[in-house]
């Protein structure tokens, strides 16, 4: 993907949008080039925004993609379909599906899968108005999101009315979702509350990490509980408080065990030198539309889980955890 960096200067004394700055500049990009087609903006490695004032001194870097194409097109790829009604579609999804078309995963989505699965046309993308209905056309439906390596439930909105009623009980965080992961090392307890705040990592761009000691990022809490520890292998299941980015793969590595099979925040395991991240969305309690009680989903342990659950059997003796809670901030 093409890649632009610029500083800004020294003596630069205005104050003015970073769109405006970089369209001002003898290269840069015009705003319609930038809201339709930009993957990621940092300024001063932190994630920022194309509304954010710039000022002296920064350091400004955008990712983005010129071949955007004209129409995101229903795509007949199978789904493994948990639950579904006239408001809402309830999906397993596999590991390596990305959620949304965006740069670079322009097809092959769940969105194109649930475009066809509905028996809806293609949907033409924006190429000018809003960065936030560029972005909202090409999510019809999605309400939450899965990272690409991440398994498991993910619930999507058959029309407008049900995706802002599902919209609004993960922005109120009423939504109980839980994961099951399999971590290299031991968490410093059998349970604890992890509460930090998740910045951008100036070392690596494509990475997150958690902070303790700054106000900047945003807030993320995870709670887990460790079922079983397998040599230096450990079996814990998470509940997320909130939706941050790689939030369970940066409070893991937080807490001294990182997911095995993560290729961002994790090294290669010589036991299993071919794990893929092993993380997977196995249980949602949800209050569906037009429904007052509240609606419970699951999803049966991956095969991936099973296959490397059973070498950690043969290899190690299985340990049950000391009970002991730990709150982590």
């Amino acid at each position: 993907m093409p890649f632009f960096s610029v500083k800004v200067p020294k003596d630069y004394e205005k104050s003015e949008r970073l769109d405006k700055y970089i369209a001002s500049l003898p290269d840069g990009m015009n705003r319609s080039k930038l809201k339709s087609g930009v993957n990621e903006i940092l300024i001063n490695a932190k994630k920022a925004k194309l509304s954010q004032k710039i000022k002296a001194g920064d350091q400004i870097d955008i990712q983005w993609e010129d071949n955007i194409p004209d129409n995101i097109e229903p795509q007949d790829i199978p789904l493994d379909i948990i639950y579904e009604d006239d408001n809402v579609t309830v999906v397993n999804k596999k590991q390596g599906m990305v959620t949304h078309p965006a740069c670079g995963n322009w097809d092959g989505t769940l969105v194109n899968a649930l475009l066809y699965h509905w028996g809806r046309q293609s949907i033409q993308t924006l190429k000018e108005g809003t960065t936030s209905e560029i972005l909202e056309r090409r999510r019809p439906g999605i309400v939450h999101r899965l990272d690409k390596e991440t398994s498991g439930i993910i619930i999507t909105a058959k029309n407008r009315d049900s995706e802002e009623w599902l919209q609004k009980q993960f922005k109120d965080r009423t939504i109980q979702k839980e994961y099951i992961c399999i971590c290299t090392g031991r968490p410093p307890a059998r349970a604890g509350d992890v509460r930090t705040q998740i910045i951008r990592d100036p070392k690596n761009r494509h990475r997150f990490k958690a902070a303790n000691d700054t106000d900047d990022g945003k807030f993320a809490r995870t709670i887990y509980h460790c079922i079983a520890q397998y040599g230096n292998y450990s079996l814990i299941r998470v509940r997320i408080k909130t939706g941050r980015t790689h939030q369970i793969r940066v409070h893991m590595k937080y807490l001294g065990c990182p997911i095995l099979g993560d290729s961002v925040y994790n090294k290669p395991d010589k036991n299993f030198p071919d794990a893929t991240l092993m993380l997977h969305s196995y249980f949602m309690k949800i209050r569906l539309p037009g429904q007052k009680e509240l609606t419970s989903f699951k999803t049966r342990v991956p095969a991936r889980f099973q296959k490397i659950e059973k070498k950690l059997k043969s290899m190690y003796k299985k340990e049950v955890p000391v009970a002991k809670h730990k709150n982590t901030k």
